[in-house]
């Protein structure tokens, strides 16, 4: 138990002043995070199977996701805090459509805003991955 308290605290701390994207109070609406990349597809999660992780609160369909993800969450959260990748290319944040709008590309899960932005981001992927990572780590809330 011990163990796992530290465990535990350790990933808060990886970065604790990243902003998940939340709907309703929960990271990118409720869903399973995890489920995307193990069934390749969006399921929603549930208030029985839930994890705290960087200030957000994450829901998963099941024990086994939830386990998966506590053991190494930053593997399956979406890249950009949930936030809309093509967005986040652009310097900004936007909301994301976690149900219609993502892909997992080289394991990684990325988030848009809509079906047609995602077509934009999905023509240009490795450029706006590269700019967007960049991006993310300068960052500055913009009002």
């Amino acid at each position: 138990m011990k163990a796992l308290i530290i465990i535990m605290t350790l990933l808060f701390w990886q970065n604790p002043t990243e902003e998940i994207y939340q709907v309703d109070g929960l990271a990118i609406g409720g869903y399973d995070v995890v489920s995307y990349h193990n069934e390749a597809k969006p399921i929603k999660g549930s208030k029985d199977f839930t994890y705290t992780w960087k200030g957000a609160t994450w829901h998963f369909a099941n024990v086994e996701n939830l386990e998966r993800f506590v053991a190494d969450p930053s593997s399956y959260a979406p890249q950009y805090g949930g936030y809309c990748a093509w967005g986040m290319r652009e310097g900004y944040k936007a909301k994301t459509d976690p149900f219609n709008a993502w892909t997992v590309t080289d394991g990684l899960l990325y988030l848009n805003y809509n079906k047609a932005v995602q077509d934009g981001w999905l023509s240009e992927m490795e450029e706006s991955i590269r700019i967007a990572d960049k991006n993310w780590t300068t960052f500055e809330k913009k009002e």
